[in-house]
């Protein structure tokens, strides 16, 4: 079986790009499977993808590269629907609304199409329309599975699919080092300045604790000043990027996430994966889809302007080193139901069944 799956960049530092990567390889165990990215920016993907996958893009916007054509928005869309009508794939994977909507109205109708979603498509109007045409849709979460089927009310199958973490074994944590760490794009929506000024209130009482931040972004001189203006140049520590989030988080106890955003959060799942337990505000859909307080980690009520509440769930974890790793078994276990071969083989069941 050829599967394609197409993400508008495999070479970006998101969480879907990573979870798609680490399905891929994971199929290709067993199938023909290639990553087809929209844009291709970098000479290798951030993330590290299975040596039997194959790889192509449809623009090719490395520097230096030489440009046949014009560039720009319309370019790319053209190219994308010359590859979708001449597809010879078996199943066709798209990973966001715009890209479900061309496979909808360009790909061969032989052609198994499925949209793998995370989040809500910002305008709905065109998902109504040709996403009937789809085989099917799948989320990664059971309440995004109601949003779409509530959207798509007339419109294709939805079902959930967990999202795949890289093939193990996992690093794992000793649960013996002072760090919180957190991890992902510093963009407004993941508000790491939430957790620099509830971790200035962790400083001033357990000042032997220090926050490691991994990542990069827009708002990085933004929660740099915001360091400075606390004076926590001596307790959090900018980590840059890296492939490998999972072995640096296995060097942590405790990894925090005080995102707004309503996505799974990769993150979340990857520190799960080390054995780590997770601090979450209950508000982000994401973090609550998998965290249980009590079991792998805890989530903490939003109030707005108010992150007492935060600070203290991470002070109770740090003088508390029995439940952290009573917490750090219960997410070892979640874990194991988002590893990459579990998670392949109910691609390959729903494949199956759609056929």
């Amino acid at each position: 079986m050829k599967v394609s799956l197409v993400l508008a960049s495999a070479y970006g530092m998101r969480g879907d790009v990573r979870a798609t990567l680490n399905l891929a390889t994971a199929l290709a165990e067993r199938h023909d499977v290639e990553v087809i990215s929209i844009r291709r920016q970098k000479e290798k993907p951030f993330f590290p993808v299975g040596p039997n996958v194959a790889m192509r893009s449809v623009i090719d916007a490395r520097p230096g590269v030489r440009h046949l054509f014009p560039r720009g928005q319309v370019r790319a869309e053209v190219a994308f629907w010359r590859l979708l009508r001449n597809l010879k794939s078996d199943v066709l994977i798209t990973t966001r609304p715009g890209l479900g909507v061309q496979a909808a109205r360009h790909a061969p109708r032989e052609t198994l199409r499925i949209a793998r979603e995370w989040g809500r498509p910002a305008v709905p109007g065109p998902v109504k329309r040709f996403y009937p045409r789809l085989s099917a849709v799948v989320t990664a979460t059971d309440s995004a599975q109601e949003d779409w089927t509530k959207l798509l009310a007339d419109g294709p199958p939805v079902h959930s699919l967990l999202d795949a973490l890289p093939g193990g074994p996992w690093p794992r944590s000793r649960m013996d080092n002072r760090i919180v760490a957190a991890g992902g794009r510093w963009v407004p929506a993941k508000a790491y300045d939430r957790l620099i000024r509830a971790f200035a209130i962790v400083a001033d009482k357990r000042p032997d604790w220090r926050l490691r931040l991994y990542g990069g972004g827009p708002e990085e001189r933004r929660l740099r000043s915001l360091v400075r203006d606390l004076n926590l140049h001596n307790h959090v520590y900018f980590m840059g990027t890296t492939p490998d989030l999972a072995g640096e988080f296995a060097k942590a106890s405790i990894v925090a996430s005080t995102s707004r955003s309503e996505d799974v959060g990769m993150t979340v799942l990857e520190a799960m994966g080390c054995g780590v337990p997770v601090v979450a505000f209950e508000g982000a859909r994401g973090p609550t889809e998998f965290v249980a307080t009590g079991y792998n980690g805890v989530l903490v009520p939003e109030v707005e302007g108010d992150l007492q509440l935060f600070a203290a769930a991470l002070l109770a974890l740090i003088d508390d080193e029995r439940r952290r790793r009573s917490l750090a078994a219960g997410a070892l276990d979640t874990a194991v139901r988002h590893s990459a071969d579990e998670v392949a083989e109910q691609w390959e069941k729903l494949i199956t069944d759609l056929r």
